[in-house]
């Protein structure tokens, strides 16, 4: 693989500079595209976004980009990796952490001779890896006056307004701290427009003459749909907070109307100019509003009308301060003479609802979050003013970099490049994707429940687990998403061919429940092993058991063996009672493998999908193969030792024997004698006649010391000859 990469680099740094393009990639956080002119949304004459739109006019602007889960971290996960978020591991905002072990692009890019640097939000937990040069945002960060972490782990703060705090940082660093004789790609990563909207000091007033026009769905009342969709706690009519989101201060006066105080609201770290600025702009507005309430001047609907002119005018003035620091790093580059060689693009993690169907966050897969702007200039390349109805999604950008380095492209990345797409100024490919698949995996943070989809040119299908429901679609004749046709028989040949592109786009992307990561953190035993091992594993080990009760009960029946045969070996138990492929693959993408670097995983996984779910065999071998994949990525030099799945049941055409031992066929097929090591041993645990005895394993799953005695024995001779002792 080093040599592999060497003759990749000379081969890099002997093409021409044209070929090895810089590459400013400006992201930001939630920006919706009904507010960027340049898209033609509702808002374009009344909130324009002149340096976006130039951007545009200047190269290409994608109308059909989307993300694959609509939420800030999984959606940032998926552009590093190129891969969807049940590959990755950061599936949702709430307990996935980045394993910043695995593969990025970044790190590709490095090996090629690229530099690489980050500034601005992160909001991926662990620290970036991958970066010659770093400077994030912890967590969210703040709009006022943020702090920044930095590559030393100290932080610091920055007097000013977060986006222009940002692009003064990418400024610096390209001016400053890079190297001139090397490509770049710089990521400039704006908080803004996250909630909760705190607009910069010069723009606090800006819309204050204006009457933002309503969108028609605004008071939608959910019919027609999913009944999961008026569950939901993202509404501007229910969910807005009196003094995060509405700037009021004080105690909450209209608990009827407003949710009570549960984050600040930037004020706490404003200096006292700010605070001057601020409250000349917010105070007289507030205080005429509780006014008018006290009169019983506003009912419902009027309220709800107030609340959503304070939230999207917040919303936009944040767009202005994008925007005119975009316009400032573009213009950076056009006055150092970088232009030249550098393609700038302008994406965001997600789109945003702007009061479309009385919302405002994002997570659905409805257009107004599962949509994210794409504008793209590449001089020389894309004609200017191109537009483009290419259908691309987040797991492109990788590949696109890496493309664009002359970086070779893993075969595991799961996106397709787009440099064809823009050396053809947005035309499409005779062989491009029909539709894309978006997965959401039904986190408790504003009640959205589980779903996932695909969306093609004209169709859009939602599945929604909970309630066994389909919603289609039709978006030509319903843009808004209003009313579902799955129960219209005659979309009935159309349903079918949405539930073929569904079903084929989930077997494609690997994704089932034994492949998509899931804890058990509900669990109070679980939750505290997992702590404990992730503890555990920071020791130095050179042996890893992997595996459910079985390799866990070396804790307990097994355990004299185990002192025994591994005592003295530096060996680590990540054995959990009742876990499943998907437990596992969450477990070592949350922290029980970033640290630990062993010589040799031992790996035994797969009976509780058979047992719990009775999973066919290929999906249970998917699942063990995604794990293999992981390890290999995350610990390259370690060998792995994969058992075949133990006998279960006592009789040999037991259903659940019969399953394992598919699984076992399944499987042993993925040793390769150098890096993976397959070995069975079931026949030890069964008589002649293939029939389990109840001393070796007396619920016919679980052995007991005879058995660990069996099994360790059984393995010893292979453990020997992989450690070397």
């Amino acid at each position: 693989m080093k040599c592999f990469f060497s003759l990749i680099l000379a081969t890099c740094l002997g093409l021409e500079a044209a070929e090895r393009p810089n590459i400013v990639f400006i992201f930001s956080d939630d920006h919706a595209l009904n507010s960027i002119s340049a898209y033609g949304g509702p808002l374009k004459e009344v909130a324009p976004t002149p340096r976006l739109d130039q951007l545009a006019e200047q190269g290409a602007i994608f109308t059909r980009s989307y993300c694959g889960n609509s939420i800030c971290g999984p959606s940032r996960a998926a552009i590093l990796t190129g891969k969807h978020c049940h590959i990755n591991g950061y599936v949702d905002n709430q307990n996935s952490t980045f394993d910043g072990t695995q593969t990025t692009f970044p790190k590709l890019l490095q090996k090629v001779g690229y530099q690489t640097a980050i500034v601005g939000k992160w909001h991926l937990v662990t620290d970036p890896t991958g970066f010659d040069y770093w400077e994030v945002l912890p967590g969210q960060g703040a709009y006022y006056n943020p702090d920044m972490k930095r590559m030393d782990g100290s932080t610091k703060r920055y007097e000013g307004y977060c986006t222009d705090v940002v692009t003064d940082l990418a400024i610096d660093w390209l001016d400053n701290q890079r190297d001139a004789d090397k490509p770049f790609v710089l990521m400039c990563q704006h908080k803004a427009p996250h909630r909760n909207w705190a607009p910069a000091p010069r723009h606090l007033t800006l819309f204050d003459d204006l009457e933002i026009p309503e969108p028609a769905t605004l008071f939608d009342d959910y019919a027609n749909r999913s009944k999961t969709l008026k569950k939901q706690a993202m509404s501007i009519a229910k969910d807005m907070t009196w003094t995060h989101d509405m700037k009021f201060k004080g105690e909450n006066l209209f608990p009827d109307h407003f949710v009570g105080n549960k984050w600040g609201s930037n004020y706490e770290r404003m200096n006292d100019e700010q605070k001057k600025a601020w409250d000349a702009a917010y105070e007289p507005k507030n205080q005429k509003f509780i006014e008018d309430m006290k009169a019983g001047k506003l009912d419902d609907k009027a309220v709800t009308r107030w609340k959503y002119q304070r939230y999207i005018k917040d919303y936009l003035r944040c767009i202005r301060a994008v925007d005119e620091n975009v316009g400032r790093l573009v213009d950076h580059l056009d006055k150092t003479g970088l232009s030249k060689n550098t393609i700038v693009i302008y994406s965001s993690d997600q789109g945003f609802y702007l009061g479309e169907h009385g919302w405002y966050d994002k997570r659905w897969m409805f257009e107004e979050s599962l949509q994210m702007p794409f504008i793209v200039r590449w001089p020389d390349v894309i004609k200017p003013g191109s537009r483009s109805d290419t259908m691309i999604q987040n797991i492109d950008y990788a590949p696109t970099f890496l493309e664009l380095a002359g970086a070779p492209i893993p075969e595991a990345v799961q996106g397709r490049s787009l440099v064809p797409v823009l050396k053809a100024s947005g035309a499409e490919p005779e062989d491009w994707r029909e539709a894309i698949y978006y997965y959401y995996s039904g986190e408790q943070t504003h009640k959205v429940a589980k779903h996932d989809g695909v969306r093609s040119d004209r169709y859009k299908l939602m599945w929604f687990p909970n309630t066994k429901e389909w919603n289609l679609f039709d978006l030509e004749k319903d843009p808004q998403e209003m009313k579902s046709v799955a129960d219209d028989p005659e979309y009935a040949e159309v349903l079918q061919k949405m539930k073929g592109l569904y079903d084929g786009l989930r077997a494609k992307y690997r994704v089932s429940d034994a492949t998509v990561p899931a804890h058990r953190l509900d669990q109070k035993w679980w939750k505290q092993r997992h702590s404990a091992k992730k503890k555990a594993a920071q020791g130095e080990h050179d042996l890893v058991f992997i595996g459910d009760s079985i390799t866990q009960g070396w804790e307990g029946a097994g355990k004299e063996v185990w002192d025994e045969f591994y005592g003295d070996r530096k060996a680590l138990n990540l054995g959990f009672s009742g876990d499943r492929t998907e437990h596992v693959l969450w477990r070592l993408m949350n922290g029980e493998f970033a640290e630990v670097d062993p010589k040799l995983i031992v790996m035994m996984i797969g009976t509780n999908n058979t047992g719990h779910r009775q999973d066919p065999p290929e999906v249970t071998a998917d699942g063990i193969k995604m794990i293999l994949e992981l390890l290999r990525d995350r610990k390259p030099d370690a060998k792995v030792l994969l058992l075949g799945v133990f006998p279960r049941d006592e009789q040999p055409d037991g259903e659940k024997r019969k399953i394992n031992v598919g699984i076992n066929e399944l499987i042993s097929k993925m040793a390769d004698g150098e890096h993976i090591h397959y070995l069975d041993i079931s026949d030890e645990f069964l008589g002649e006649d293939g029939v389990m005895p109840k001393e070796m394993m007396p619920d016919f799953l679980h052995p007991k010391q005879k058995g660990y005695r069996v099994w360790a024995e059984a393995m010893e001779p292979k453990i020997t000859e992989l450690l070397g002792k």
